[in-house]
C-alpha cells in the first residue's frame, strides 16, 4: 500500500495575516478556527487515481498546531467514487504510513466525514473556496494575495508546512470567510480580511 500525491493546500482561518501556524508559532487568538483543503492535481493512493479531487475540513485547533489535539470535520469531494473516497480517507487517517500518518497524529477527534461539492479555484493565493452548496454552504471564502512593489505575489519559503523544498506559499487574506461549524459543535465564523495561505504539497509513501 502506497501513495503519491501532488497538489495545492489552502488554509483560511480566524488568525490575522499571516497565520503563525505556518511558522510553528501559537495562533493569534490562542486557538484557531480554520477551513483547509487539499486539492490533488495528480495523485494515486493504493493504485486508485484521485487526480482532480479535493479533501477539505473545518477544524478547531486548541493551541500550537504542532501539539495537535485538532477536532475536525472532513469533507470528501462528492465527485469521488466510493473507491476514491475510501482511499483518500484511509490515507489521511494514516493507514498507509508516511507523512500523512505523521499529520494524522495531530488529530484528536474526527467529528464526522461527509460528502460535499467542493469548489477549489485558487492559484497563487487568489480565488475561491466553497464547501457545500445551496444558500448556506459549509464554507465560503474569497481570497486575494499580497503583492510586491513590482506586482509579484508575496510568498513564504521553507515554512513549517513546506513539504517541497523551495516551494512558495502564497500569503494572502480572505476578503470574506464564512464557516458554519456550529452544526458540528464547532464555531460559526463570518470574517473579513483575515488569514489565507495557499501552498503546494508532495506526499509520498
Amino acid at each position: 500500500m502506497s501513495y503519491q500525491l501532488e497538489g495545492r493546500i489552502l488554509e483560511v482561518c480566524d488568525c490575522n495575516v499571516l497565520c503563525p501556524c505556518w511558522i510553528g508559532e501559537d495562533p493569534d487568538n490562542g486557538t484557531c478556527d480554520t477551513a483547509m483543503a487539499y486539492h490533488f492535481d495528480r495523485g494515486v493512493i493504493d493504485g486508485v487515481d484521485v487526480s482532480g479531487l479535493t479533501l477539505a475540513s473545518v477544524a478547531f485547533i486548541p493551541g500550537n498546531i504542532l501539539n495537535g489535539h485538532i477536532r475536525a470535520v472532513w469533507f470528501v469531494d462528492e465527485r469521488a467514487t466510493d473507491e476514491q473516497a475510501g482511499a483518500i480517507v484511509r490515507a489521511f487517517k494514516g493507514e498507509f504510513g508516511g507523512p500523512l500518518a505523521d499529520m494524522a497524529e495531530l488529530n484528536d477527534e474526527l467529528i464526522a466525514i461527509e460528502r460535499a461539492p467542493i469548489l477549489f479555484d485558487v492559484e497563487e493565493g487568489r480565488g475561491t473556496l466553497k464547501i457545500g452548496s445551496g444558500s448556506e454552504p459549509m464554507v465560503e471564502a474569497v481570497l486575494d494575495n499580497y503583492r510586491s512593489a513590482g506586482g509579484n505575489p508575496t510568498t513564504l519559503i521553507d515554512s513549517a508546512f513546506s513539504t517541497i523544498p523551495g516551494s512558495p506559499a502564497y500569503v494572502g487574506r480572505a476578503e470574506t470567510f464564512r464557516s458554519r461549524g456550529a452544526r458540528y459543535g464547532l464555531k460559526d465564523l463570518e470574517l473579513e480580511g483575515h488569514n489565507a495561505i495557499q501552498g503546494s504539497f508532495h506526499f509520498v509513501a
